[in-house]
């Protein structure tokens, strides 16, 4: 599989909030993040529905499917099977999510051909966790894509570090001219003035 120098990973949950949480996650640690709503949106994606408007297989470039046990209309393990039974797609990594721990489910999931099953919430460590183990099955040949991937996330926070710094200073500089150019700041100053000397004499 081609590696780029962002992951890319189709996260698929019916719960609006639970995928921002994934999508926050993944971007975090520097993935790139297709987010779905369900089962037959991710198959519509993957180009699996049959419909001549999917984009197929050779634009995406999918790194990782990541998707939610319990969905509406399709399970996840029902995707998962659709995924491992398609000759294009199988060799993509599947993981599923789940906040319910059911022994069977879980053996289900794994014995159908999922990588891992996580429990929710998913934590940052999980994903982190996800990406290396993706890296590291690719071999050597993706070394220098990992390469790519650190810079990446260096870039990323430099730029999020210098926005935030010129936002403060910004934030200072506008403060501050508000208040050499306020009538009520100079009348203030005035006021207080005599009071400080005031206060010394006595």
């Amino acid at each position: 599989m081609e590696m780029a120098q962002e992951l890319h990973v189709l996260a698929v949950d019916d719960s609006h909030v639970d995928r921002k949480v994934i999508e926050r996650l993944l971007k975090i640690s520097c993935c790139k993040v297709t987010a779905v709503e369900s089962g037959t949106r991710a198959l519509q994606y993957l180009g699996l529905d049959g419909e001549k408007t999917s984009m197929g297989i050779d634009g995406l470039k999918v790194n990782l499917i990541l998707t939610d046990y319990s969905m509406p209309g399709m399970t996840g393990y029902e995707l998962l099977k659709k995924i491992k039974e398609s000759s294009v797609l199988s060799k993509i990594p599947v993981v599923i999510m789940s906040s319910e721990k059911i022994l069977p489910r879980i053996d289900r999931c794994l014995e159908e051909g999922a990588e891992e099953f996580l429990l929710k919430p998913v934590k940052l460590s999980d994903v982190k966790r996800l990406r290396d183990f993706i890296l590291r099955g690719e071999g050597d040949d993706n070394k220098e894509t990992e390469k790519n991937i650190k810079q990446v996330c260096s870039r990323k926070r430099k730029f999020q570090d210098d926005s935030t710094t010129q936002s403060m200073l910004s934030a200072v500089v506008t403060a501050h001219d508000i208040e050499l150019s306020s009538p009520e700041s100079s009348a203030s100053s005035e006021s207080q003035q005599p009071l400080s000397k005031q206060s010394k004499i006595g």
